[in-house]
């Protein structure tokens, strides 16, 4: 009997272990099965550079003994990092990770991934030089795992010729992979990342920061590690990305795909994504003390980066000088909802019937998440910053932020304004329809940010949102940069197929064109043909993709797309401007 229930335990034991081992992350939140060789998870990437230092910050998966930077020569110095664990991060029924590869095969449902972000500051950093380094992490067992060696710099002085990566929308697409594998073979090595929001699609989900296993993972891409597979008319083709974050700082805005929704309360990360809730609803509601849990937050998006704050914004709009680069980056982004007006959409302009009794449910239309109309916080802090010496004196003042106020793309439609709710009820006052209106002469954006920017003699408004590539230009001269077709799109609307728009409303709502009165700019140097073979002003395509390079030196900026359709063909230079 005794033999019989001893071999009945190690069976017992043996399955758990297996079932442990299948597991990506071990049996219980918290308990890590060390394997015998210990993984970074990212390369170290560069963050908030000033005159004399830099960070380097780095991810893993244990919290560790140590974790330090070995830089200059022959890498004799070292400075030890801070250490702190992401808060949000988690996988669900729904991510791409580790053995899983289909919806549910071994998450149900969310669950926490503990995931640690190590940063050092490098100081005592002077002039143009380029210092090597090199990251070192030692797990609780002894085991250490170092990077390969890197370069790092201080914050380059005005008159240093510079090429910027102007690019937005990542979002794990098909091409992101190329596209940045492009940019380094085009340019070489670039000296800062301007990403104007949507680095991922749901920003609790650790895997597609990381280790998403379709091989598009946020980092991996920006650091030359990604395994992203093509299959292009029977040809297989293998891309990288491109090693690029190890050497430039990258200064981001939010996107809406930055922000997390209602905590908790769907049944997966997609569900609560798609959640945001109105905050002075939110208050009502459930009261100040779990506000930011029940509206919507940024938080893993500010865990995992470190950049410049402003006093009245923090990281969610700042203003940087970099070289002859005065950036000031706005937070003007928007819950997306869709333009489907049936019964069951909660969508731009309608909530769905089912719902119509139970405001908990309600979307609200496309909440506007930080206020920036004229008298906002944030409003008087770019009207402030915009007469400030530093922004004056900038041979190049140049602003960036999600929302597109100009665009041949679907995601201009409405206009940037609060949704006007439109409720009617029955005899009883029970409600019968709840819509929403966008009045287009309240666009916050065009009403009342670009007059202050026109003014303030910016040369260059960059953004994304509508994964195209356009570009614009004001009367005065002020120049619209969209190039965020890294690899898909949603269409572009010039003529022929027409944006999903309330009908019999074309005042505020356009079907074509931009919504916002300009004529979208033909390339200066190879625009792609449309169907008529007549050039056209935009690239909307799931076979090309786009990047922009700002040259500091030169004052162009210059848009180069590759079409994979054509894997042994050159990247093509196609448009090119010049910023005054």
């Amino acid at each position: 009997m005794l033999r019989y229930l001893t071999s009945r335990k190690i069976l017992a034991a043996l399955f758990v272990l297996v079932i442990c081992l299948t597991l990506p992350y071990g049996c219980f939140s918290g308990q890590k099965a060390f394997s015998s060789v210990p993984q970074l998870l990212t390369d170290p990437f560069l963050q908030l550079p000033t005159q004399s230092s830099v960070r380097v910050v780095w991810f893993t998966e244990f919290a560790g003994s140590k974790h330090n930077v070995a830089y200059g020569d022959n890498l004799q110095q070292t400075v030890t990092a801070n250490t702190t664990k992401l808060s949000r991060t988690r996988e669900d029924q729904e991510s791409k990770v580790g053995n899983q590869k289909e919806n549910g095969q071994v998450y149900k449902q969310p669950i926490s991934r503990d995931i640690w972000r190590h940063e050092a500051e490098v100081v005592g950093l002077t002039g143009l030089k380029r210092v090597s380094y090199r990251v070192t992490s030692v797990r609780e067992d002894g085991k250490s795992i170092s990077s390969n060696s890197f370069t790092l710099a201080p914050t380059p002085t005005p008159g240093t010729p510079l090429k910027i990566l102007l690019t937005s929308d990542h979002q794990l697409k098909p091409m992101v992979a190329t596209n940045l594998q492009k940019v380094v073979e085009t340019v070489g090595k670039v000296d800062a990342v301007l990403l104007a929001g949507d680095t991922v699609n749901i920003a609790d989900r650790a895997s597609e920061w990381f280790d998403d296993n379709g091989g598009g993972a946020f980092f991996p891409c920006l650091q030359g590690r990604a395994k992203f597979e093509t299959d292009v008319n029977g040809i297989k083709t293998s891309f990288l990305g491109g090693e690029i974050l190890q050497h430039a700082p990258m200064f981001t805005s939010i996107g809406n795909h930055e922000v997390m929704g209602r905590f908790g309360k769907g049944k997966s990360l997609g569900d609560e994504f798609n959640d945001a809730f109105p905050r002075a609803v939110a208050m009502k509601l459930y009261g100040e003390k779990s506000l930011k849990n029940n509206s919507y937050n940024t938080d893993t998006y500010e865990e995992i980066f470190t950049l410049p704050e402003s006093q009245e914004g923090g990281e969610s709009y700042y203003a940087v000088s970099f070289g002859d680069v005065r950036l000031v980056v706005l937070y003007a982004t928007n819950m997306w909802r869709t333009p489907n007006m049936d019964a069951e959409a909660r969508g731009k302009y309608r909530e769905r019937d089912k719902d119509l009794q139970n405001p908990e449910n309600w979307g609200y239309g496309q909440v506007i998440f930080e206020p920036i109309a004229k008298g906002s916080q944030q409003y008087n802090w770019l009207e402030k910053e915009l007469n400030s010496p530093e922004f004056k004196q900038a041979k190049y003042k140049v602003v960036m932020f999600h929302h597109p106020p100009h665009s041949l793309g679907d995601n201009i439609v409405p206009a940037y304004t609060h949704p006007v709710e439109i409720i009617e009820r029955d005899a009883n006052r029970n409600v019968k329809t709840v819509r929403y209106k966008y009045p287009k002469k309240s666009d916050y954006l065009i009403r009342d940010v670009i007059p202050l920017l026109e003014a303030a003699k910016v040369q260059m408004v960059f953004y994304g949102h509508s994964h195209v590539w356009n570009r614009f230009r004001s009367q005065s001269g002020m120049h619209f940069l969209e190039t965020s077709n890294v690899g898909n799109t949603y269409g572009a609307f010039l003529s022929g197929d027409q944006r999903s728009v309330p009908s019999g409303d074309k005042k505020d709502y356009a079907a074509l064109g931009d919504p916002n009165g300009l004529e979208p700019v033909l390339p200066t140097i190879a625009p792609l043909p449309g169907k008529d073979g007549k050039p056209i002003p935009y690239i909307a395509s799931n076979n090309i993709t786009a990047f922009s390079i700002f040259d500091t030196g030169k004052g162009t900026v210059s848009s180069y797309r590759f079409d994979i359709s054509q894997p042994d063909s050159k990247v093509v230079k196609f448009d090119e401007f010049q910023l005054r």
